[in-house]
């Protein structure tokens, strides 16, 4: 990728040099963290090495009589202002500019007081902007902004303390061709979207590739959001029980089921604790109280934690599934995690995935069997 704000603005540039090298360095890296538990080939998924991200957002720096969008590190000139960034998707591309050219053009209505700018698109050439204020937008503020929306033809939303302003809709439709079928994806503005959706495509193929090895019993995931991974490996299974804490992303759960006619799949509001109390009968919950677990006979169990990895309590639980996919934004956390689980368990596959190229960050995944 390049950039002339490569490596200063903070956002990427972390590696100098060329992205085979990257690629390989990470690879290296994952490789060693799960060699005590697994010796065999990693395999590897590239990403685009620009236009390859689908969230954005943007600092906006007020300088004079005009303003910026700004990124990452502070210098003692003020911010580092920002005149291209071909991470960006293209649907965020074509449109950034022209925005921040009409905001520049509205001083006292788009311009006053906006501090932020996020980006959200999709591979099907929808896109929201959100802009953030600190000060309470008015009518005038809609009236200047549902303009703004003909003419770059996107969504927009307002925000500032306490008041959210949605001028036609909050989320976007995005489409995705996965494993020879088409899912449909309903992405609201708050809640979590994988960044690289050709990078998404990918781990979900991966995961969908060990589940057709199982091919029998129910399915439980763990951090399910939206249904990124829920919906296209619920074809795998006979009953999938997914579990989430956002209302948010079980409200898309719930809106993606219907719009890719899935009836398999009953979604529960649980945070990854409270999932393992209810299994193991250590607490009800009135958010279950018209799911029966009991009629479950789990397989395969699919976990997506944040950073930090499994809880101990978790980690338990999912010991006691006989196939177990692993999904991990941290390698470190991951490593730790298998420590535990490798005593009940045989790694048999395992994928690195480069969500974020032109960084350190890396996502991994490992399929496991328990141990006969």
């Amino acid at each position: 990728m390049t950039c002339k704000h490569f490596g200063t603005c903070g956002s990427c540039g972390l590696y100098d040099t060329n992205y085979e090298e990257q690629l390989k360095s990470k690879e290296q890296r994952v490789s060693a963290l799960l060699n005590p538990f697994f010796q065999d080939t990693l395999e590897v998924f590239d990403s685009p090495t620009s236009h390859y991200r689908a969230r954005a957002e943007f600092r906006i720096w007020h300088e004079g009589d005009r303003c910026d969008y700004a990124m990452g590190n502070i210098t003692k000139d003020g911010a580092i202002n920002i005149k291209e960034c071909p991470k960006v998707i293209e649907p965020i591309e074509r449109r950034m500019w022209k925005l921040l050219d009409k905001i520049n053009a509205s001083p006292e209505v788009l311009k006053r007081k906006l501090f932020a700018v996020e980006f959200l698109a999709t591979t099907t050439d929808e896109c929201l902007v959100t802009m953030l204020y600190h000060r309470k937008l008015d009518d005038v503020w809609s009236t200047e902004a549902k303009l703004l929306e003909g003419y770059l033809k996107c969504k927009i939303m307002g925000r500032s303390r306490k008041q959210k302003v949605i001028l036609s809709d909050e989320y976007l439709t995005e489409k995705l061709d996965i494993d020879g079928k088409t899912f449909t994806y309903i992405q609201y503005e708050s809640g979590f979207t994988q960044p690289n959706p050709v990078v998404n495509v990918k781990m979900i193929e991966w995961a969908i590739t060990q589940a057709k090895k199982i091919g029998t019993g129910d399915f439980l995931e763990s951090y399910c959001g939206l249904g990124n991974f829920t919906l296209p490996l619920s074809h795998y299974f006979d009953k999938v029980l997914a579990t989430e804490i956002s209302k948010r992303s079980i409200h898309a759960a719930l809106k993606n089921c219907e719009l890719n006619k899935v009836h398999n799949i009953t979604f529960a509001r649980l945070a990854s604790e409270e999932m393992t109390e209810a299994l193991n009968g250590k607490r009800e919950f009135t958010r279950l109280k018209d799911i029966d677990l009991k009629r479950y006979n789990f397989s395969t169990v699919l976990v997506d934690p944040p950073r930090a990895g499994l809880d101990t309590g978790t980690i338990t639980l999912i010991s006691t599934i006989e196939n177990i996919i692993y999904i991990s934004c941290n390698p470190e956390t991951l490593a730790r995690d298998l420590e535990t689980l490798t005593k009940t368990h045989k790694v048999i596959e395992a994928a690195m995935y480069d969500q974020f190229p032109h960084t350190t960050h890396v996502e991994s995944g490992v399929f496991l069997q328990k141990i006969l």
